[in-house]
């Protein structure tokens, strides 16, 4: 496997994904225009390196993720991974290979403690949807195009998407979109509540910025303690959601940023955290 950072301690770019830290902000750029950045397997082994070194990583309050040129995501690179060859796979290649990539992805995008921002604009299909509905924000513009592929082509969801749609936009919506193959535009994605807000195509950038800098400015261990609450709280008991709460309330009032926000308040002015 690529090595997630080099001996410097930066981040590895790897083919079709453009990795870099700036300042807080981790960023991962998908590139393969050509393809309409549809991921490869070494474009998904890039992003889970980077995205569980950037947990791990002090310097990092913030993974954000893009697309370069017109789209964001096309889903995976079927074409490519379907192409004619001399050495057929073993029987149960697929199941081998899917929780190694795109079924640890996506589970790692929902429960990473640094917080995901996804900037979209014209398609986001298959996985690339998947993205965007597994990070905590995603701003698109009105004009992009969420869309499920997968019974078109004649094969079944992966990547989380038959558990992330229902859950997010309800049933009705995700029968619509998975089984009949309904497409939305960013616009209707973000009034179903799929998405966090959708922007005129020229505001995007913009948008999407403000949103970054708000998120990297944040109390940064307080932040991620209370995305792991939600990410978790659906599946327990409230005895037990309690205990967590509890246990990320002694976490957070311990950090630096708890003692700002507390002095903060008392002179009456806007907090400085640092995400310590």
């Amino acid at each position: 496997m690529t090595e997630r950072r080099d001996s410097s301690g930066e981040y590895r770019s790897v083919d079709g994904v453009d990795i870099r830290l700036d300042g807080p902000v981790l960023r991962c750029t998908l590139d393969r225009v050509k393809t309409r950045n549809a991921l490869d397997s070494v474009m998904m082994l890039g992003l889970i390196d980077a995205v569980e070194a950037a947990g791990q990583d002090e310097r990092v309050r913030l993974i954000a993720i893009t697309g370069n040129g017109d789209h964001f995501c096309a889903g995976a690179d079927i074409i490519a991974r379907n192409a004619p060859t001399d050495v057929k796979p073993r029987v149960g290649s697929i199941q081998r290979r899917l929780p190694a990539q795109a079924h640890r992805l996506v589970p790692l995008l929902l429960s990473v403690q640094t917080p995901v921002v996804t900037s979209v604009r014209g398609f986001a299909a298959g996985i690339g949807f998947h993205l965007a509905l597994a990070s905590d924000f995603c701003v698109a513009t009105e004009s992009a195009r969420f869309w499920e592929p997968f019974l078109s082509r004649g094969f079944t969801p992966d990547s989380g998407g038959s558990w992330l749609l229902p859950r997010l936009g309800g049933t009705k919506l995700a029968r619509e979109m998975i089984l009949l193959g309904r497409e939305l535009s960013g616009a209707d994605a973000a009034a179903h509540g799929l998405i966090h807000d959708a922007v005129p195509d020229a505001d995007l950038d913009a948008a999407t910025e403000a949103l970054v800098g708000k998120l990297a400015e944040a109390p940064t261990v307080a932040l991620g303690l209370a995305k792991w609450l939600m990410a978790t709280g659906a599946s327990l008991p409230l005895d037990a959601h309690l205990a967590n709460e509890a246990f990320a309330l002694e976490l957070s009032s311990r950090s630096q940023d708890f003692r700002e926000g507390l002095a903060a308040f008392r002179e009456k002015r806007d907090p400085g955290f640092t995400g310590r």
